[in-house]
């Protein structure tokens, strides 16, 4: 694992990096929760999925919001700003691994909304997953249309995700054409996942081995 700095519109920003060996590995970057309600990176979610990426073989980042550890810019509460963040992130591992072969965005929380959205703006990701992305909190409608199939996870005690709403989008998301997302609820874990974030990590080593192999 290495530590590195990267530039980003809003701030040199601080990260952590596993290289795969392989040339044309697949690459995944992985966004924490909201910075503001103490996400950072060494979130233990956030950790876990990094983890798990690297282990499949992937070369993967995850890396502090504007305002957490080492990064120059305060957080302010600007999307956009989250966004433009995500994007930078992504072309630093594009540019460090310009072979490739899959391009996976991973978020939990707050990051799965940023990483829906840099989803629709970036046409060349392969595949995402979300980790109790916050529906009741934030406009998901941009998912219209979804540009490529993924995994949503919730948690069945989890009041800030509820998984009733989270099933709603999930249905949305499956009646559009060439998508498919799969769900899948811990039924007893609530949004942090205390207990359960080994099942977490299970759930998606493998649904992306699979999604890796037909791809």
């Amino acid at each position: 694992m290495l530590e590195i700095m990267f530039a980003a519109p809003n701030g040199s920003l601080e990260g952590r990096y596993y290289r795969s060996q392989v040339l044309n590995a697949p690459i995944a970057l992985i966004l924490h929760p909201h910075p503001l309600h103490g996400g950072t990176m060494n979130n233990r979610v956030t950790y876990e999925l990094y983890r798990v990426f690297g282990e499949m073989g992937f070369s993967v980042m995850r890396y502090n919001s504007p305002g957490v550890g080492r990064a120059q810019k305060q957080f302010d509460d600007d999307e956009a700003g989250e966004i433009s963040a995500a994007a930078a992130a992504l072309d630093w591992l594009q540019t460090t691994h310009p072979y490739a072969n899959d391009i996976w965005i991973v978020g939990y929380s707050f990051g799965a909304f940023v990483g829906m959205q840099l989803l629709v703006r970036r046409p060349e990701i392969t595949g995402w997953v979300s980790v109790a992305p916050l529906v009741t909190h934030y406009d998901f409608s941009f998912l219209a249309p979804c540009p490529c199939s993924g995994l949503i996870i919730a948690g069945g005690m989890d009041k800030m995700a509820p998984a009733t709403a989270i099933r709603k989008l999930v249905n949305k998301l499956n009646v559009q054409e060439n998508i498919a997302v799969d769900y899948y609820v811990l039924n007893e874990a609530n949004h942090v996942f205390s207990g359960h974030i080994d099942k977490i990590t299970m759930v998606v080593k493998d649904y992306v081995t699979k999604a890796i192999m037909v791809s």
